[in-house]
């Protein structure tokens, strides 16, 4: 059981997995924005220019449309906020036991023409100048 658990645990929280659902929930706050916009401020434009609404918006419906637009924008920014948030504690929790590997260092700079060359050398191979380190 514990095995099992370990796999989908590696499953669930794969960095494909976690984007394309931090993806989709952005995408639909996005489409609130929009969806907005387009209900809010350019419907009223073309009801006006078709004829659609007979005469001009009173400023209350304006207030409205405005309202309702920067909400979904609020709306958008807080979703946003929490998914980062929510992110930087599944990234936190995902390098927790984590061992940093130790990099073994198998070259160094020749200090004369600056190619790598092996730890161990005592002459450059490729300007034979001789190492003195």
């Amino acid at each position: 059981m514990k095995k099992f658990l370990e796999e989908f645990k590696t499953f669930a929280l794969k960095g494909n997995i976690v984007d394309l659902a931090i993806g989709m929930i952005i995408g639909t706050a996005f489409t609130a924005i929009v969806t907005a916009l387009t209900a809010n401020f350019i419907q009223p434009i073309l009801d006006l220019a078709t004829g659609a609404h007979k005469g001009l918006y009173s400023w209350s419906e304006i207030a409205t449309f405005i309202s309702a637009f920067i909400s979904a924008v609020i709306n958008f920014v807080i979703i946003a906020f929490v998914l980062f948030l929510l992110l930087r504690v599944i990234n936190r929790l995902m390098s927790i036991g984590k061992k940093e590997e130790v990099v073994e260092v198998t070259t160094k700079k020749c200090p004369y023409c600056k190619s790598d060359i092996a730890i161990d050398a005592t002459r450059c191979p490729h300007c034979t100048s001789e190492i003195k380190e």
